[in-house]
């Protein structure tokens, strides 16, 4: 299955796939109330209440994250697997996943009382489309970019419109709460979108070596091809505030490129309780695809055109997997900005004299040591501590995430987490 972020913005559900069979439901309800046995524990509100203060910038011992991500798939294997329909078998994983976290795992992710249900939508549409060739199932691929000339193909692009299947949407979020209601709260809860950067969907319909050489060839082409992406995806913000399709997540919701979002600086003090605006969410914005674009062309071509869609935002996260402290000048100057992230490729003493105590210091520690069959703890913990040690003085977050393998052993991940525990214990700020 697909285990990724990606999962809850495009479910790929149809509403024949909006059943499950009777030996199906007894097995859910069974999972689903000893998620809410681990959700109502003292360990979870301690755990959410660490996140709440680590989120609001106090300084406590490092927290630590772990989503093994396509992993999941070697901790919940096939032989556990007992639900045969398409929809049981997306929810029986939802839910053995909550208990593993609650179980076994040892991070610092809490397990919530909630049990939520996707808008079932379509992908966004800009009126061309990709065409993709790809080895297999979460392969790797290759695509035909479709923006061939700016001259003539710009002009076939639109913004995307919703598209949402509300039979399947409205059966699924019935029928969760026909199983779960007195188990779990049933909650319809969007998730529109993983990021909110420029530089995918423009890879995407340019394809990824012409973006890199129109900064120089063709600066107006992607320029207006990048403005487009910008107010599109402002277009898409003013469609679901309009029709009050965004969800909170000041709660247990990954935010950023690694996180949770729990916090009391959210929502805005003007909410009224019932519609939800951008401003009173958590926004992301990252542009890995540029990682060996320049600081100045950066800031001449992707920041001017990312700002004004997180100045909607009430708090933002910035960065995935490049590398920041280059362009980490020009990126500190976007609106109400809170978690950054500091990628396995990072100068950690310098995102540490930059971020100090002002911002959230999300370090994602290499998954590179869990792809093989034995961990090499001593590797890991020597990682992790001068890790620790370079980040003094700062708000630190360590994840443990962008795994397509954990060698076949699920330990690795209760190792990972017990070490960054051990280590974060000994954190002295």
């Amino acid at each position: 299955m697909d285990t990724t972020v990606f999962s809850k913005v495009i479910t790929g559900l149809k509403y024949e796939d909006v059943k499950v069979e009777d030996r199906e439901r007894t097995i859910l309800k069974e999972l689903a109330a000893c998620v809410g046995s681990l959700a109502r524990s003292k360990v979870m509100e301690d755990k959410r209440d660490l996140w709440r203060r680590h989120n609001r910038l106090e300084k406590t011992r490092p927290v630590i994250f772990c989503d093994p991500e396509n992993g999941w798939n070697e901790i919940i294997t096939e032989r556990q697997m007992v639900c045969k329909s398409t929809l049981a078998r997306r929810w029986e994983m939802d839910l053995r996943m909550e208990i593993f976290w609650g179980e076994e795992m040892g991070d610092d992710r809490p397990v919530e009382p909630f049990f939520d249900v996707p808008y079932t939508v379509s992908p966004d549409d800009w009126g061309v489309n990709a065409e993709y060739r790809q080895t297999e199932s979460l392969g790797s691929y290759v695509w035909d970019a479709p923006i061939k000339d700016y001259d003539s193909d710009l002009a076939k692009l639109h913004y995307p419109e919703l598209q949402i299947d509300w039979e399947t949407t409205n059966g699924c979020y019935e029928l969760a709460k026909e199983l779960f209601d007195g188990i779990l709260t049933v909650r319809l809860k969007g998730t529109w979108w993983w990021s909110l950067g420029l530089t995918w969907p423009a890879a995407t319909l340019r394809g990824l070596e012409n973006m890199f050489l129109d900064f120089i060839d063709h600066p107006d082409g992607i320029g207006e091809l990048l403005d487009i992406i910008s107010n599109g995806f402002l277009h898409k913000l003013d469609c679901l505030e309009k029709n009050n399709l965004l969800s909170l997540n000041n709660d247990g919701t990954y935010v950023g490129s690694g996180g949770l979002g729990f916090t009391s600086d959210l929502p805005g003090q003007d909410f009224d309780g019932n519609r939800v605006r951008a401003r009173d969410l958590w926004g992301f914005s990252e542009s890995q695809e540029t990682v060996h674009v320049s600081p100045e062309m950066y800031e001449k071509f992707i920041f001017p055109r990312e700002d004004p869609i997180l100045k909607r935002f009430g708090l933002n996260c910035y960065g995935c997997c490049e590398p920041l402290h280059d362009r980490w000048p020009i990126v500190k100057n976007h609106h109400n900005l809170r978690r950054v992230s500091c990628s396995p490729w990072i100068d950690l003493e310098r995102m540490a004299g930059y971020l100090e105590d002002k911002y959230i210091f999300s370090w994602k520690a290499s998954p590179f040591d869990l792809a093989n069959a034995d961990l090499n703890e001593n590797k890991v913990r020597a990682d992790i501590k001068r890790g620790f040690e370079k980040t003094k003085g700062c708000i630190v977050e360590i994840m443990m995430k962008d795994n397509h393998t954990i060698g076949k052993n699920p330990a690795n991940v209760v190792e990972w987490c017990r070490i960054a525990q051990e280590e974060a214990a000994h954190y002295e700020q």
